[in-house]
């Protein structure tokens, strides 16, 4: 097949595309995209009906960051603890612009989810009972999270990848998903390109599933590789249609590795939560346990917005280390408890030439997830009917700042969640029109073929790296109106230079680049309006104008493509939480942070 372009007044001719047709596509292959297709099977699906799409190889997403827990109210140590609470605890984190629906969908699964991966043998630390040992987390009453020493991403997705290949799951490494393709108020599938051939890709599907990660690689400082959490989710799905909300919540993690003490290539990178909820401390460049200050109760293991703004502030006002950070102390732990419990954070400063069970390392604040996304319902569909979203592309778990181990309980719950809905509705003819298809897809690679081989001036990699100098500057950890105003003007410019572009055929970097540069100018530009009309501080949200919490926002700011292509916002009311949800929140739990010390 073959698509025309009358651009330029002249015929432009697409390479020939592969046609692929499948009942279900799933954009992403970490831990949502994987337990999506577990659940699918799991219901009676027959596997050769389904197809993950990965970006990179067959088990290197980025669910293998995730290093501190999994959050589950089993009650392992805490037997009183329960769903309700757990519940609590994430509402009063997102600062109640959670959806309650989604909250307690996770929290009310996560005990059975978790026992399950246990049943499929995920390599939980365990007890001297031989139960799965739970940890303590910031902002979280009881200890509930569950762990794999401090490689629980890493040992989930493995287990993860196990149950998908037992079910014979299909699956396709390195193909970049580059539109949606959508008509009448559904989804007929999507385009993509092979980064490994160069070979377009056609997939036509009854169902597309995003779980393609988040977007806080748009930050100069981050936790994530420099290719992943782009923000290609939530932009594919904004751009076929979709409603984003709560896209100015970026949360800040408040132990990001020090580029100027380990080296640039470390910049960013997590040092886990584990680490103080094992009983690090914090301390500045003159010694002081700096917490105290801040939040003497719950100390080092308060909310990460929280902990990321005093670290924040030490630096600014001149208590920094040398190089830009605050210490990291767990040294009056034993070494053997250390090596125990986070082996992995171990082994990574001691290749470093620091020995964590003697000497502090070097932390400060860095971009680490995105609480906003896609509007879903409760099954995780959106308002494109077939199209559904979870993992961090979904936007309501978590509202304005996220509990520490609920990332991955989001992706497993959600992703049960999905399939279970999904396997419901592939019964009966869903009315494909290939017509339709082929000719919005010869579009779509007509447009991929204008930007492959481009001639232009500026460096896609340099520009994307200007736009996360851009919101670092101006849409960072604290915010003001007037510089929101210029990160916008300063986008706009941005995305002028994006148009005139070097860049090479489809297999090269700079495509790969060119086509993220898209993605993330657009949820760049959600970030900065939502932040500016946002007039509050709100968890992850701190503007330095309008510092205190306003009870008349507590509503998320939803963004939608108009008619013409522009970017609209409004606001959007948030539910109420569950009567049983009520009476745990009444009953105002709290973590006794000293029992740590």
């Amino acid at each position: 097949m073959d698509s025309r372009d009358t651009a330029g007044g002249e015929p432009r001719v697409a390479r020939s595309y592969e046609t692929i047709e499948q009942s279900v596509l799933i954009v992403g292959a970490g831990a949502a995209g994987a337990r999506t297709a577990i659940e699918l099977v799991d219901q009676g699906i027959d596997p050769d009906d389904l197809l993950v799409i990965g970006k990179r190889g067959h088990g290197d997403a980025h669910t293998t960051w995730a290093r501190g827990g999994i959050n589950g109210a089993l009650g392992t140590h805490d037997p009183e603890d329960d769903w309700t609470i757990h519940a609590a605890d994430t509402l009063n984190e997102g600062h109640f612009l959670n959806d309650p629906a989604k909250v307690e969908t996770v929290t009310r699964r996560m005990p059975d989810l978790l026992r399950e991966l246990d049943d499929w043998g995920m390599a939980f630390s365990r007890t001297d009972d031989g139960e799965i040992d739970q940890r303590y987390f910031g902002a979280q009453s009881f200890r509930r999270t569950a762990f794999a020493g401090d490689h629980t991403g890493e040992s989930m997705l493995e287990t993860l990848i196990d149950q998908a290949q037992a079910r014979s799951i299909p699956y396709r490494e390195n193909v970049f998903v580059t539109r949606l393709i959508a008509s009448g108020g559904r989804i007929h599938g999507a385009v993509g390109v092979d980064l490994d051939t160069g070979e377009y890709l056609a997939i036509e599907a009854d169902v597309v599933v995003l779980a393609a990660g988040g977007y806080t690689s748009l930050y100069a400082r981050h936790s994530s590789r420099d290719d992943e959490n782009t923000g290609d989710g939530p932009a594919l799905a904004y751009q076929a249609g979709a409603t984003l909300a709560d896209v100015e919540f970026v949360q800040f993690h408040p132990t990001g590795m020090v580029g100027d003490r380990y080296g640039e290539e470390w910049d960013g990178r997590l040092v886990t939560e584990a680490v103080r909820g094992e009983g690090g401390r914090l301390y500045n460049a003159d010694g002081e346990r700096f917490m105290e200050r801040y939040s003497p109760d719950q100390m080092e293991l308060d909310a990460r917005d929280v902990v990321a703004r005093a670290i924040a502030k030490e630096i600014d006002e001149g208590r920094g280390t040398d190089a830009g950070g605050v210490r990291l102390d767990i040294s009056h732990r034993d070494r053997a408890f250390i090596q125990e419990r986070l082996p992995r954070m171990y082994e990574r400063f001691a290749e470093l030439g620091v020995d964590m069970a003697t000497d502090p390392v070097e932390v400060a604040p860095t971009a680490h997830y995105g609480m906003g996304g896609v509007v879903t319902d409760d099954s995780g569909e959106t308002e494109i009917d077939g199209l559904y979203a979870i993992g961090e592309t979904m936007a309501g778990v978590h509202g304005a700042n996220r509990l520490g181990g609920n990332s991955l309980a989001e992706t497993v719950a959600f992703g049960a969640v999905a399939g279970e809905a999904i396997a419901a509705r592939l019964d009966g003819d869903h009315g494909r029109d290939s017509t339709v298809f082929h000719d919005r897809v010869r579009h779509a690679i007509a447009a991929l073929e204008t930007v492959a081989d481009s001639d232009g001036v500026h460096d896609p990699q340099a520009l994307f790296d200007d736009l996360r100098a851009l919101l670092w500057e101006h849409a960072g950890i604290l915010r003001e109106g007037s510089d929101l105003a210029t990160g916008l003007d300063e986008l706009a410019a941005l995305r002028r230079r994006a148009t005139d572009v070097a860049v090479g055929d489809p297999t090269s970097r700079s495509f790969e680049f060119a086509l993220n540069l898209g993605f993330a100018l657009d949820v760049a530009e959600a970030i900065l309006r939502g932040a500016r009309q946002r007039t509050e501080s709100r968890g992850a949200h701190a503007r330095t104008d309008h510092p205190e919490t306003d009870p008349d926002w507590r509503r998320t700011v939803v963004v939608e493509r108009d008619s013409v292509g522009a970017m609209r916002l409004d606001t959007a009311p948030v539910g109420e939480p569950s009567d049983a949800i009520q009476t745990a929140l009444d009953a105002d739990y709290e973590l006794d942070y000293h029992q740590l010390e």
